[in-house]
């Protein structure tokens, strides 16, 4: 970014002084670059405060309240809207809010807008702009309110998408996607915490099938059942394993890792939990018998 230095310093008067100030070009900062730098200082604002429990937000959630400040930033990007993210009124986040619903549903909808209410309370502290929350033409989108059916399409699609949809690099990421996946092959969730590496194809791409022990103990080859597995699912597997080996706990013999050592049935439920409400559902209403099994493609 070139800068046009102000007379008192350029030397007005003097050649040299009208010289420099002449050789250096005007350059406009960008509306882009505008919301760029907000949603940095949002982040960095993030960090200095704490959630509804009173406690700091995790990394985690920062990350994902700015990947939906850049869902907003390219949108306003597309739609030619100059400026920064002031030039957002009522009317024009009930756009944006229409446009995204009619691309990904009730649910995605109401994530990204609780997200996004919250760069919109620090742009209120911050410059004063008015929050669009308080007003009562401003179109709300709630949860998707009931149970989804087993396998529903679009609930599976909604927690396969806030798990990176198959391009996440984040460890919890990649490890929930690859779970979801599993899931919707049939294997149980207490099965699920139950597996270990040796229950692993040597080549899940080329030989795609896990081993699946519904027993404690019962670690005999022979024993359990063998499930195969659809590409995509040996493929959010095989991201896993990557991820996996660096991983404080990555000389455990269990497959699933959490942040303290292997992941239980009940760490499986929470992540469900805790995805689906991402995803714009209830958690309440979300239960691993959702994922009974039954065929899925994709």
């Amino acid at each position: 970014m070139s800068l046009v230095l102000p007379p008192s310093l350029a030397g007005e008067g003097s050649p040299s002084g009208a010289a420099l100030a002449a050789a250096q070009p005007v350059v406009e900062v960008t509306p882009q670059q505008l919301r760029q730098m907000q949603i940095s200082e949002f982040c960095a604002w993030l960090r200095t405060q704490t959630n509804k429990h009173k406690r700091p937000f995790q990394e985690q959630t920062i990350i994902g309240y700015a990947e939906t400040a850049r869902a907003l930033y390219r949108w306003m990007t597309e739609q030619g809207i100059d400026g920064d993210f002031t030039a957002c009124d009522v009317t024009v986040l009930n756009t944006f809010f229409a446009s995204y619903r009619a691309e990904h549903g009730q649910g995605g909808t109401n994530t990204r807008q609780r997200n996004l209410h919250h760069l919109f309370k620090w742009l209120a502290l911050k410059y004063g702009h008015q929050d669009p929350w308080t007003s009562p033409d401003l179109v709300r989108y709630g949860p998707v309110k009931s149970r989804p059916s087993t396998l529903a399409e679009e609930f599976i699609r909604d927690l396969l998408a806030v798990t990176g949809g198959g391009r996440a690099t984040r460890f919890n990421d990649v490890r929930d996607h690859a779970i979801i996946r599993m899931l919707t092959e049939g294997v149980r969730r207490e099965e699920l915490a139950q597996q270990q590496l040796g229950d692993l194809s040597d080549d899940l791409i080329a030989r795609p099938f896990v081993r699946v022990i519904p027993l404690k103990g019962a670690r005999e080859f022979t024993q359990g059942r063998l499930v195969p597995l659809m590409l995509n699912t040996a493929k959010a597997l095989a991201a896993y394993l990557r991820v996996r080996r660096v991983h404080p706990q990555t000389a455990q013999p269990a497959l699933w890792l959490g942040p303290r050592g292997p992941l239980s049935g009940s760490g499986v439920y929470q992540m469900l939990e805790r995805r689906a409400e991402q995803a714009g559902y209830d958690p309440k209403m979300v239960h691993p018998i959702c994922f009974a099994p039954s065929p899925m493609t994709g």
